[in-house]
């Protein structure tokens, strides 16, 4: 399958848009990781365990989203975005979404 944040894959033109998929998950960081989180901010540095929350959140949203697209026949999803919101707060919520399409 293919993936872009472009609208169109190069070569390949769009024969049907099948529509609008998205994939969603919603993180919950652990105590232990905030408090080591909290000292990294303290004396500077990147927080290696919230990165790895973030590509493991980031990774989880796009399979889901190619799932919904395999679901639908597509062959690519063009228009791919990947947003990060909080959620109460204390949780952070990862999208991923795009159209689905048919290429030539």
């Amino acid at each position: 399958m293919i993936l872009t944040t472009t609208n169109t894959v190069e070569g390949r033109p769009i024969q049907q848009y099948l529509g609008l998929v998205a994939g969603e998950v919603i993180l919950g960081v652990n105590v232990f990781k905030d408090i080591a989180a909290g000292f990294r901010n303290i004396v500077g540095g990147r927080s290696g365990k919230y990165e790895e929350e973030l590509r493991k959140g980031r990774d989880h949203a796009v399979a889901e989203m190619l799932q919904y697209a395999q679901q639908l026949g597509a062959d690519a999803v063009v228009g791919v975005k990947i947003d990060y919101e909080t959620v109460g707060g204390q949780m952070l919520m990862i999208t991923a979404s795009g159209t689905a399409v048919k290429l030539a």
